[in-house]
């Protein structure tokens, strides 16, 4: 469709090609799916628990509630999209809901890494400042930077976004991506697009090494704090509270880092391989996330197990006393000794 005031084409859409030349194709979007459907049940369940438990309401579990926001929203950004091209075999997508998706993906993935510096943050509070940790790192703080955070993605995104549609597309329209990427569909566009792509190339850069800086700077002022610690025991549960967060940091940005620099440096590989790990670093850190926080957090694990000891209070054979009495008594030894491992 061509506008005739300003001499724009704008097509009517787009066809999704990529990884159609890839073996099993149809296999891998099916894993995919799996982990997906995973991805939306635990960061749901993870997000009911700190919604509903008011003792969860604290700066530490606002940012893991918000870190399972935007991985939830980031996936389904995504897999539905697939599902539709690989499985049910349509790889048509509207130009409107094209630049929907794109910027629905790119401003929560832009959270991501943002979102993993706003734990960073918290977890070198609570170890560098842990008798001022209550006056610092407040409710109302964690509120306005988590907002801040937001704001700055949405907005910055959306000018990239927008400036797609002031181009025009005369050519193919076949994108080499999984779904609408921005770089696969810039490429297809008429003219010079010189701007859009020094805008891209200095988000990618900052939305990487921004990140990567604040996360280490604040790494290093736990581990200056850690070692001057004087009991070892004191030294080991520091630590142990940063595992979860270093894991997820190095399965978001370590594939990023390395097709990045394979791209930036012009070594040449199979480009399925790049988009592969590129869709793996999006998918998994949001199934991952919600599973750490669930298993290895001393707090979740508890809600858990509160939940789960009022379920089996409320038992049907209430009516016979001596069983019920019985259960209760094993559900409370229980609940005893697992609360004993827990501190």
């Amino acid at each position: 469709m061509q506008n005739a005031s300003n001499s724009i084409i704008q097509p009517a859409g787009f066809y999704i090609v990529a990884l159609s030349s890839m073996s099993y194709s149809n296999i891998y979007v099916m894993f995919l799916t799996v982990v997906y459907v995973i991805t939306v049940t635990c960061n749901v369940f993870l997000i009911t628990i700190i919604f509903y438990d008011h003792r969860l309401h604290v700066p530490k579990f606002m940012a893991v509630g918000n870190l399972a926001l935007v991985d939830l929203i980031l996936s389904t950004s995504l897999v539905p999209g697939m599902i539709k091209t690989y499985i049910l075999l349509d790889n048509f997508v509207p130009f409107k809901l094209c630049l929907l998706q794109m910027y629905t993906y790119y401003t929560f993935l832009s959270l991501e890494p943002f979102s993993l510096c706003i734990l960073s943050y918290d977890r070198f509070i609570a170890i560098c400042f842990p008798l001022r940790q209550e006056s610092i790192n407040t409710n109302s703080r964690m509120a306005y930077l988590i907002s801040a955070v937001w704001f700055f993605s949405i907005v910055i995104i959306l000018y990239a976004v927008t400036s797609i549609p002031t181009l025009s597309f005369c050519g193919s329209l076949e994108v080499h991506s999984y779904f609408c990427d921005y770089a696969p569909v810039l490429v297809l566009a008429c003219g010079d697009t010189t701007p859009q792509w020094n805008y891209a190339t200095a988000l990618t850069m900052l939305f990487i090494t921004v990140p990567l800086v604040f996360i280490f700077l604040t790494y290093i002022g736990i581990l200056t704090a850690v070692f001057r610690m004087k009991n070892h025991q004191s030294r080991y549960k520091a630590l142990a509270t940063c595992t979860e967060h270093l894991i997820l940091v190095a399965l978001f940005f370590i594939p990023i880092v390395i097709i990045f620099s394979f791209t930036f440096f012009g070594i040449i590989w199979n480009p399925n391989v790049g988009l592969v790990s590129l869709c793996l670093s999006s998918l998994l850190t949001p199934c991952v996330n919600p599973i750490l926080y669930s298993l290895k957090t001393k707090e979740i694990r508890s809600r858990i197990h509160s939940l789960l000891t009022q379920r089996l209070s409320v038992h049907p054979l209430r009516n016979r006393q001596g069983l019920f009495m019985e259960g209760k008594m094993n559900t409370t030894k229980y609940g005893d000794i697992l609360n004993e491992n827990l501190v």
